[in-house]
């Protein structure tokens, strides 16, 4: 029955193609790459044909349902037209291909028919079997692919030509558009539309910011070469040797180093899909007007005269109803308008530094996150070590299967507040209306001996651990609601700072994922306040935004400094008698859109950091101190 099923599906998958079982061989594979992996290890890879495949039906075909149907995501197939079949000559042979062998004899005969021969083992029937249901589904949802391809060209055609015509106000185009066709046809355009975006001054913006501002307005872009490298290197002019270089200076495959030396390492990329409407292209071109144009905004009315013809009905809307985008000069409040924008002095008093620039500013608030994701503890002052402050980010919050939450995830998180006890030596875990729970600082070699040790991961790297027990993962669990353990890091595991610039030995990390110390400017803070009520139209700061404002960043240290964003270019800072090295600057994301007191969710303050920084989305710079003696850091009070 089952052998049935699958074969009927098979059918389907034919009739889909608009083939038949007399033309065509379905072979099942783990997915569209393992289908074009056996092609590679199969096919001889010599000239057997003159023929214009333009004129005639492909050879081989690789599918990939996840991208068809969202599921299921390890299946893919192989279309093997029959008469080709015949040129893969596959070497190995699993179960269910052979139709005899021998073990002491090199004897094999292979199975007739084409998807015996290749499907190795068992094949995943049950994906198999709710591929039908996909098929099926998506024929009465949209009458077939054609209607489809005529719907998601149009919303592509039209998110094209507005993009292509958006203007600064100084002219300057906002987008830079890769493509090989003008969107005109689609038998030769697909869907899908790949850019970089451009500040004013024509400088690209990198596209790990666009990627986290889009998700403040739940928009999902693909970013980076799409495991494309050809077209990407064609495209954004990459040459070999720049590939080379680009992995030396720390870039790989999947980071978030979207730019080096001013160029672009990858790009945008947004899809449209069947489900997809005329608000989704609106919605995004709203978000590129609000985040990215500095107005005001300006088109080229020449490119709008291209929506005029259009024949799908979606592309005719008229352009002056796209939000935020005008053809003549006027503006809209809802745009950004960073011109406008003032750096204002916070009116406090800032401390006077020493005449040497080692010492900038004063020292005004100490931070610890003992765990990781949650709330902060403030001090006045205390000890570093080894790792950074002492006991800072030593534990996590891990879910059911071992993996870290975070306020990404679980913002509700930034609720529970450890406090730190020295005295006695244990953490305390509180929250609102929940009794406090207790974990030794240092549990002694017998109850780690009893506790399981497990893995963990910390932005990608593996990390030892010790479970905490069952007390306080059941606290854990009943507030959170949902199971999950509290973790600590082993106190025998060494972690050390990936692609640290510092120089010497490498520096120990705890659970942290950058560095050993996070350091903001209370000069930028105002600056950004100010920003941000310039864009959401309030008054002038108040003492608890700012205030606010500050937690939001999750920084170890606070200093007041003398100029907003003069940390960008320190390489060194003293505080007292220690000595602090630069890592780098603290890329940001969507996290820091967590009100830490109650945990709601919103679009600022990364919004007007991006504005404000002309797209890039740094702030606070990382510190580390490779010292293995243990001192203690206050601020002036302490």
């Amino acid at each position: 029955m089952t052998h049935d099923t699958i074969e009927r599906v098979r059918y389907r998958i034919l009739q889909h193609f608009n083939t038949s079982p007399e033309e065509y061989t379905v072979v099942f594979t783990s997915g569209c790459t393992a289908a074009l992996k056996l092609v590679a290890e199969s096919f001889p890879w010599k000239t057997a044909s003159t023929e214009d495949l333009g004129k005639h039906p492909a050879d081989f075909v690789s599918i990939s349902f996840y991208k068809m149907f969202g599921f299921p995501t390890g299946l893919g197939a192989l279309l093997v037209r029959n008469d080709t079949a015949s040129i893969l000559k596959k070497t190995y042979f699993g179960g269910g291909t052979a139709a005899a062998y021998l073990a002491e004899e090199d004897y094999f005969v292979a199975r007739p028919t084409t998807s015996s021969r290749f499907e190795d083992g068992t094949v995943s029937f049950l994906d198999i079997i709710s591929l039908h249901h996909g098929f099926e589904t998506l024929q009465r949802l949209t009458g077939g692919m054609d209607r489809i391809q005529l719907h998601t060209f149009g919303l592509a055609r039209y998110t094209y030509i507005l993009l292509a015509s958006l203007r600064h106000s100084n002219g300057k185009p906002v987008a830079l558009i890769y493509s090989n066709t003008d969107y005109e046809d689609p038998s030769m355009q697909g869907a899908i539309l790949n850019f970089n975006l451009l500040d004013n001054q024509g400088s690209f913006v990198g596209y790990s910011q666009v990627e986290k501002l889009a998700s403040l307005f739940n928009i999902h872009v693909r970013t980076g070469c799409f495991c494309n490298i050809g077209a990407c290197q064609f495209h954004l002019g990459i040459t070999n040797d720049a590939v080379k270089s680009n992995l030396q200076a720390g870039h790989s495959c999947g980071d978030n180093m979207d730019l080096i030396d001013g160029r672009p390492t990858g790009s945008v990329r947004i899809s449209f899909g069947y489900m997809s409407s005329f608000n989704d292209c609106q919605t995004f071109l709203k978000f590129i007007v609000k985040c990215f144009v500095q107005g005001p905004v300006k088109v080229a009315e020449e490119s709008l005269e291209r929506l005029r013809p259009a024949a799908p009905p979606l592309i005719q809307h008229p352009p002056h109803q796209l939000p935020g985008v005008q053809s003549d000069n006027h503006r809209k409040k809802e745009e950004c308008d960073l011109t406008a924008a003032k750096i204002i002095s916070t009116g406090e008093p800032v401390t006077p530094a020493a005449s040497a620039m080692e010492t900038p500013g004063t020292l005004t608030n100490i931070f610890l996150y003992p765990i990781k994701s949650c709330a902060a503890l403030e001090v006045s002052e205390w000890p570093l070590g080894p790792q950074g402050l002492l006991y800072d980010r030593v534990w996590m919050v891990v879910n059911r299967n071992g993996v870290c939450l975070s306020q990404k995830q679980e913002p509700r998180l930034c609720q529970i507040h450890p406090q730190i006890h020295l005295d006695t030596e244990n953490l305390s875990v509180n929250a609102s209306g929940m009794n406090p729970v207790f974990v030794p600082l240092e549990g002694s070699s017998e109850q780690y001996q009893e506790e399981p040790v497990c893995q963990s991961k910390v932005c990608g790297d593996r990390v030892q651990t010790v479970d905490c027990g069952d007390r306080v993962a059941a606290w854990l669990s009943e507030f959170l609601g949902k199971p999950c353990r509290l973790i600590r890091q082993s106190s025998d595991f060494t972690r050390g700072m990936r692609g640290h610039k510092t120089g010497g030995p490498a520096v120990p990390l705890s659970l942290v994922n950058e560095a050993q110390y996070l350091i903001i400017n209370r000069a930028s803070i105002a600056v950004l306040q100010e920003h941000i009520n310039h864009r959401n139209g309030t008054g002038s700061q108040q003492h608890g935004d700012v205030r606010q404002l500050i937690h939001r960043f999750r920084a170890n240290l606070v200093i007041w400094g003398k100029e907003p964003f003069e940390e960008d270019e320190w390489t060194s800072l003293k505080i007292g008698n220690t000595l602090f090295k630069v890592a780098g600057q603290c890329g940001r994301c969507q996290m820091i859109g967590i009100d830490q007191s109650t945990a709601a969710r919103s679009q600022e303050p990364l919004q007007s950091l991006a504005a404000c920084r002309s797209g890039k989305a740094t702030f606070g710079i990382y510190l580390s101190h490779n010292s293995q003696e243990t001192s203690t850091s206050r601020t002036p009070d302490g």
